[in-house]
């Protein structure tokens, strides 16, 4: 089989396990050539670090796809994840149409928020850029909060119901026509896992939930997403693997003790993703 590539849009992180620092490891050991749109440079992530430098390169993202355009490059998918602002979004959906061929399919993980509450630096008004970018999408990956804010419904603290994901997964499906994968549901206190919505039916993968919480599993997750799905692996049976292998990571970086700012501790995991892929 010919090598797959993919086009990662991402900030970079000097410091920490997040973003393109994620998704470029664990891409690459995929087997998948992976090509970065930075959209910012950080001096580390934003997790529980505090004063960290901050530089948007917004300007250079056009530039940087018109040139692969020019080039002549194609990419086997585009997968994006945090934009700074509403300008740096038109940006990357301007991008999508230099790179973007009708064989490319689009993963976009609208980062905006967790926990109820919107990131740091977002407006209300964000919410509604970012649903435009996901109505051009294939796949998205919101968590519980990034859906409900996408969907224009409220938020559940806790433990959801099953008619209350359903709900949401539904709506969103309506309102971007691209393919759910809702991550953070839980309907009880000892699992955890995602809700996958393909337009008819939905179903479900959970992992024991762990005594922890750790910044950026979500990265982990969409990008072993996007590499198992390049794999060759269905929609269910990738968001199976990005399941397990995040959870894996969870627990590995809980048995380190490792210090819980720092991100999950994936790199001792590659090669157990490299076995989920074989």
């Amino acid at each position: 089989m010919a090598q797959k590539s993919v086009a990662a849009i991402h900030d970079i992180s000097g410091f920490g396990r997040c973003s393109l620092t994620v998704a470029l490891p664990l891409l690459s050991a995929a087997g998948i050539q992976t090509s970065v749109i930075p959209t910012a440079v950080l001096s580390t992530c934003t997790g529980e670090f505090k004063g960290n430098t901050f530089h948007d390169l917004t300007r250079d993202i056009e530039p940087i796809a018109e040139h692969w355009k020019r080039e002549g490059l194609q990419f086997d998918a585009i997968y994006t994840g945090y934009m700074c602002n509403a300008s740096q979004v038109y940006s990357v959906m301007s991008a999508l149409g230099y790179i973007k061929s009708n064989n490319t399919f689009l993963l976009v993980d609208p980062v905006m928020g967790d926990n109820g509450k919107l990131y740091s630096g977002f407006s209300v008004s964000f919410t509604g850029y970012m649903l435009r970018l996901c109505q051009k999408a294939d796949i998205i990956t919101p968590n519980i909060t990034e859906a409900a804010l996408l969907a224009g419904m409220p938020y559940m603290d806790g433990a959801c119901s099953e008619e209350y994901v359903q709900k949401l997964a539904t709506t969103l499906y309506e309102r971007t026509r691209a393919k759910i994968v809702l991550t953070g549901v839980s309907f009880e206190k000892k699992k955890i896992g995602v809700a996958i919505f393909d337009g008819n039916e939905i179903t479900y993968f959970f992992t024991e939930k762990q005594p922890a919480s750790f910044h950026s599993t979500g990265d982990v997750f969409a990008s072993v997403l996007t590499a198992a799905l390049l794999s060759g692996r269905s929609l269910k049976a990738a968001a199976q693997v990005a399941v397990n292998f995040t959870a894996g990571c969870i627990r590995q970086t809980i048995e380190d003790k490792a210090n819980p700012k720092f991100g999950v501790n994936f790199e001792q995991q590659i090669p157990n993703l490299i076995k989920y892929l074989q």
